[in-house]
Formats: structure tokens, sequence, C-alpha cells
């Protein structure tokens, strides 16, 4: 950048080599009738002229190349730390990449190089100066007042920029959000509501957007209307000059042309104050989600984990709402051990088994894996060790063997083969005319929902983890997927892997070591299978499990059990 500074400098330094050629055309050649200094002349100003579109050309070359290496080197840190800071659910993060693309468009972009003009100025200012002090104050007057317009500008005009920018990202996630639920909106006849939605937002958008540019579209013309006036200023008292003999017309108009060049990057920064305001909004962002994404500190690897799993009394009360979901869970698992959590829609489930996995943070309280806390283990190495099945299952463009690999191209067809084979898929993929080299296509086509409820198990288990948790992972499965998955669970804990599995379906409650109820974002309770199990089914739990319940819910009649 500095050296496209540089060639901005020099390059504004040679288009004076126009105003001096009028200028010794009108003085000299005019008066002088030499053909041989016209010429010279001439030569001399192509070259000069020829010089200064070489160096235009290659500063626009360089902002070409620094724009692309900085999408270059940022593009994966910002996704990275992106999708890092997404863990509480909300994925506005990922509006750095459209803001790493905004800003590649003003640094190619022609209200960069105008700015990287304005430092010229003051030259400019000066040769008017020294063509007469009265047009050099003209000139200066002119800047001083365009200044003070471009600052007004900036305090009219960069709120409803900001909040066109904002109200553009929300509709932009709103077609996110159709583009992933098209077939649910195609089947039940939401096109009309969920336009609507998208329309609420981008007319929101467009309505600020067009009071912003209104606005700076009002000082453009105010900043325009006052250098064409200080043009006709400088022509007429140039000419009043002239007349008592104090400059010549050839001074006149090289400094009405010098002084039109000093006020060309004032007014040219005026005028896109829009986009360098959107530029700035942008940086900001993104300098803001790397400075502060947890990326940028190093965790100590750790040995690889056994499995321990142990949750301490974990409050999370996400925000903006502040309502509590969960309340005060506490339990451990030993490495090899199986959980089933159950509980009422609502409850929270979902929200612990996002947080058993590290994909969200508890407000308050601890989640330890070989008692060391997940905030505390390296992301990746976390990971590696880590099997996630969500409720919603989600696959990548790709082939069946790379979804289950992970997407790692590293991953040997051992591995892949060994998680197809915990999961119990192989007979499955073995039927389709491809096999592991069946491409998954941006909406899971051709896989059906008990099938891509299966390969994202088969994701889960790939790598050899010590903690698999398990969402709901038979919402879509039949008889036969159902006994699969049950056959799974039970290899899984024959391996030593603890696994956390959210269900309400008594087949696989029956593969838990212990169960949990959860209520209203609290535990309910928790033991042995045997021993809530009752409690679900409605029965009397026979065992001193019993005595405990009963004298919980003379306590608390709120904590009574359902069915």
């Amino acid at each position: 950048m500095l050296i496209v500074a540089f060639f901005s400098f020099a390059s504004s330094i040679l288009v004076l080599a126009l105003p001096i050629y009028l200028f010794q055309i009108s003085d000299r050649v005019l008066t002088s009738r030499s053909v041989d200094t016209l010429v010279m002349l001439t030569i001399i100003v192509v070259g000069l002229i020829l010089a200064h579109v070489l160096l235009d050309m290659f500063r626009r070359y360089m902002l070409m190349r620094v724009a692309v290496d900085l999408e270059t080197r940022l593009g994966a840190p910002v996704l990275s730390a992106a999708a890092r800071a997404s863990h509480h659910g909300s994925s506005r993060e990922f509006q750095a990449l459209g803001d790493l693309q905004q800003l590649r468009s003003f640094l190619t972009g022609s209200v960069l190089l105008t700015m990287l003009d304005a430092p010229v100025a003051p030259i400019y200012l000066l040769a008017v100066y020294l063509v007469h002090p009265h047009l050099g104050l003209i000139v200066t007057g002119t800047i001083l007042v365009l200044l003070v317009i471009a600052r007004i500008n900036q305090r009219f005009t960069a709120i409803p920029f900001s909040q066109a920018g904002a109200y553009s990202a929300r509709a932009n996630l709103q077609a996110d959000a159709m583009a992933r639920n098209a077939q649910v909106i195609n089947a039940m006849g939401m096109i009309p509501e969920s336009v609507r939605l998208w329309g609420r937002e981008t007319a929101s958008s467009l309505k600020a957007h067009v009071a912003g540019q209104d606005r700076n579209v009002v000082f453009a013309g105010i900043s325009k209307f006052i250098r064409l006036c200080t043009q006709i200023t400088m022509l007429g008292w140039g000419a009043w000059l002239a007349l008592n003999n104090e400059i010549t017309g050839g001074m006149i108009i090289a400094a009405s042309i010098i002084g039109g060049r000093a006020l060309a990057p004032v007014e040219g920064t005026i005028e896109g104050w829009k986009s360098f305001i959107a530029a700035r909004a942008s940086f900001g962002r993104i300098r803001t989600l790397l400075q502060t994404s947890q990326l940028n500190v190093r965790r100590l690897q750790l040995p690889a984990p056994k499995g321990a799993l142990s949750v301490e009394r974990i409050l999370y009360v996400p925000p903006p709402d502040k309502r509590v979901i969960l309340n005060g869970v506490s339990f451990s698992l030993e490495p090899g051990e199986a959980l089933a959590i159950v509980g009422a829609s609502g409850s929270g489930k979902s929200t612990l088994a996002r947080m058993l996995v590290g994909s969200i943070s508890p407000t308050a309280g601890s989640v330890r894996l070989d008692h060391m806390d997940l905030r505390n283990w390296d992301p990746r190495q976390l990971g590696e060790n880590v099997g996630y099945l969500p409720q919603d299952v989600q696959l990548f463009p790709g082939t069946i063997k790379a979804n289950i690999a992970r997407m790692r191209e590293d991953a040997s067809d051992a591995e892949v083969f060994r998680a197809a084979q915990m999961a119990d898929i192989h007979e499955m993929v073995s039927q389709f005319s491809q096999g592991y080299e069946t491409e998954v296509a941006m909406d899971g086509s051709p896989l059906s929902g008990g099938q891509k409820q299966r390969i994202g198990l088969a994701r889960a288990f790939f790598g050899a983890p010590r903690l698999v948790v398990l969402d709901e992972p038979n919402s879509n499965l039949d008889t036969v997927g159902e006994q699969a998955l049950g056959e799974a669970i039970a290899r899984a804990k024959t391996e030593g892997i603890t696994v956390v599995a959210i269900t309400q379906r008594p087949q696989l409650l029956r593969c838990a070591d212990h169960i949990l109820m959860l209520k209203d974002g609290s535990v309910h309770a928790f033991g042995v299978r045997d021993e809530v199990l009752p409690l679900i089914t409605g029965r009397r739990p026979p065992s001193a499990l019993a005595q405990t319940l009963d004298q919980t819910v003379a306590k608390k009649p709120q904590l009574e059990p359902t069915s």
C-alpha cells in the first residue's frame, strides 16, 4: 500500500505537465511563433503523460493483487473464527465473509484511488499560489468549505448506511433460511409468508439506504456546485488580474486546471463516502472478529482422553432474552458408560447435548472431559476425540466416504470402513450403485432422512472418539435402523466409548446404563436405568430410589414424577 501511495503521488505530480504545457503554449509558443519549441514541448509532455498512465496502471495492478492477497490470507482465518464464534447458535458472524468481499471491492474501486490522490492537493495548491496568491486563497477557501461539507456528510449518512447494512445482513439470513427449508416451504405453501419475511428486512434495508444515499447526493451536489463556482471565480478573478497586467492569459488557464485538480480528490471523497463508510465498517467487524476469536489462544496438547465425563452444576442463560434454559444440571459418567437423557420438548435436552461437545459454553458451571474443562481443550484435539450427531442432520456436498471421514483428506479407507462398521451401515451403503463414492448433493439427495441419519452416526464414530453424543439418533430410523443403532451403542460401550443419547423410545433406553430426566431445565431424576425407567413408564420405582423420590416430592410438589 505504501508503494501504491508513492505511485499515486508521482502519477498526480505528472498531471501538472498538462497545465504547464498549456501555459507554455500560450505565453511562449504563440508569442515567439517557434515551431521547434512547440515540438520539443509536445515530446516532453507526451513522455510525462505516458509515465503518468504507466504509473496509474501499475498502482491499479498492485491494488488488485493486494485485494486478492488480502482475501487469500484472511479468508480461512475469518471463516474459522466465524465458525468458532457461531457456537452460541447465531450465524451472523458469517457475515464477515461478505465484509471481506466488500473490503476487496473497495481496494479495487475508484474511491480509494481518489483518496490516495488527496496528499498531492497541497502541491497543486502551492502551484496555484505561485501563479497568484489571490487565486490560491480562492482554492484554499473552497477546500475548507468542502472539508466541512464532507464532515457534515459523514455525520448525516453514517447511521442510515449502518442500518441499511444491518437490515441487509438479516435479509440474507432470511434468504439462507428459505434455501435450507425449500422443501417445507413448497410442500406447505409457505412461499408468500417466507417472501414477506425476507421482503420486510429488504424493504427496511432499501429504505435506510435510500435515506442515506439521498443525503449523500445532496451533499455531493452542493460540493459540485461549489467547485464549479470556484472555477468560474478563478477565471473571472484571473481575467481581472490579467487586465491589471498581474498575470497572463496562459496563467489563468493553467491556474484553473491546477485548481480543479486540487479540488477533485476532496469532491471525489465526498461522492464516494458511502463506499468508504461501508468498507470501514466491514474492516472493523473483521478486525473485531479476528482479535476476539478463541482460536487465537493456543491450547496445550493434552494426552488422549479416556472418556470420563463430568458435568458440574451448569447454568445456561442465553442472551438476549435471559431465559434460563439449564439450571444446576450435574452428573458424571465413567469411560464406557451410556447415558440416556429424556424429558419433554423444551426441557433443554438438545442444549445440553451441544454443551457436552463444546458447541456452546455454559453461563456458569463446567463440563469436563477427563477432569479438564472443555473450554481448555484445544478445539481441534477435542473435535477429534468427540462424536456428535445433531437432531437435524446436515451432510456436506461430497461423497458418502468424505462425509463419514468428516471431509478430511488424510483419512484412510480403513478408518472410514471401521466407522461404517461401528454404525452398521456397510450393507446400506453397498446398495448404492457407486457405494461409498456416491455423491451427496447440497440438499442431501439421493439419501432419505433415515439414511442421512445413519451416515451421520458413522461420522460421529469416525476416528475412534472417546465421547459420542447423539441427539434423537432414531427419530428418522425404521426398525432395522433402530436395531443397528442399538448394536452400535453396545459396540461403543465394549470399546470404552462414553455415549450420551437423547431419546424417548424404550428400545434405546434399554441400551443405557444411566437415565437422566430433565424438567424445565433442571434434573428431575438421575440414576441407573432400572431405577429411573419406572418413572418413565409410570410404575413405582422398586428400589431405595423410590423412597428418595417420595421424600423429594413431599418437599417439592412441583417435581412430581410424570408418566
